[in-house]
């Protein structure tokens, strides 16, 4: 197996003691399981960097969404998120099967699981902007779901459904705390925030700012004055990103703020080129702007 190009290890399931079957032959490992799909059946379930529930947080993975399953072990699943392809260890006990497919996502920032159609009772739960559920049947002004929960049917919306305005999506997360490794709108990372507007709209990203500035939109030139930039241009530095609101203004989850904030781009700019700046913020000079393409 000499010579193989060198797979990102975010986005292979492999270990020494294990790997997908689909990698047989490019990477070794002592053996080769095909791996059983799942979906999450938790509101938000941590994607760990080691199973242990002290170990880095990686990214989270939410209610509805796919993922396949390699090992479990001392209640951890070795797993790869669909959606992005990101690897990791999840809680075991946050896994359900894959039946049934989820018919509506949270359209509203956040929404409540209820034990009943009653908004008097006390709730089982909170729901995020992406989550996916299985609706089964109409109460009301609730929807039913298949695991017999409730859910306010205004803040649902068909899986199909896209916002297509980014930037509005990015918005509505305004003042959300930081939270590196995090996607959900009780705390959320530069990459998250990106990723989880893009994906209302029906654009896939992956996870982390490199892969989305290696993988989304084309190149816009950068004047020196930043002029010329758009709504929904996105701002890429060394280990962060950000999305422009119009042609001077950008929306990004950071460590400087600790929260999803809105600035001058031009002050964004200064204060990580001159280093004022720490985890979550981005290093040095900008890198690349990236232009999503108009939906076809």
């Amino acid at each position: 197996m000499t010579n193989l190009p060198r797979l990102d290890p975010r986005l292979t399931p492999a270990r020494p003691d294990l790997a997908d079957e689909r990698l047989r032959g490019r990477v070794e490992a002592a053996r080769y399981v095909p791996g059983r799909p799942c979906r999450i059946a938790r509101p938000v379930a941590p994607l760990r960097r080691a199973p242990n529930p002290a170990a880095a947080l990686d990214s989270e993975a939410l209610l509805g969404e796919a993922a396949t399953v390699y090992d479990v072990r001392d209640g951890w699943a070795f797993a790869q998120l669909a959606a992005d392809g990101y690897v990791g260890y999840l809680p075991a006990e946050a896994l359900g099967p894959v039946d049934p497919a989820p018919t509506h996502r949270v359209s509203a920032l956040r929404t409540f699981l209820y034990p009943a159609a009653d908004l008097k009772r006390p709730v089982l739960g909170a729901l995020s902007l992406g989550a996916r559920v299985a609706v089964a049947a109409r109460e009301g002004a609730y929807a039913r779901l298949a695991d017999g929960r409730f859910v306010w049917a205004g803040h649902l919306a068909p899986v199909e459904a896209i916002e297509p305005d980014v930037a509005a999506t990015a918005l509505r997360f305004l003042g959300t705390p930081y939270l590196w490794g995090g996607r959900s709108s009780l705390g959320l990372d530069c990459s998250g925030l990106v990723q989880t507007a893009l994906a209302a709209a029906g654009i896939p990203a992956p996870r982390d700012s490199d892969q989305q500035e290696a993988a989304l939109g084309g190149a816009v030139a950068l004047s020196p004055d930043l002029a010329g930039l758009r709504r929904g241009d996105l701002v890429f530095w060394r280990g962060h990103v950000g999305m422009m609101l119009d042609e001077t203004r950008l929306i990004h989850a950071n460590g400087h703020h600790m929260a999803v904030a809105v600035e001058p781009l031009a002050e964004a700019e200064a204060r990580i080129r001159a280093g004022w700046t720490g985890p979550g913020t981005g290093d040095g000079a900008i890198r690349t702007i990236r232009r999503l393409k108009p939906a076809a």
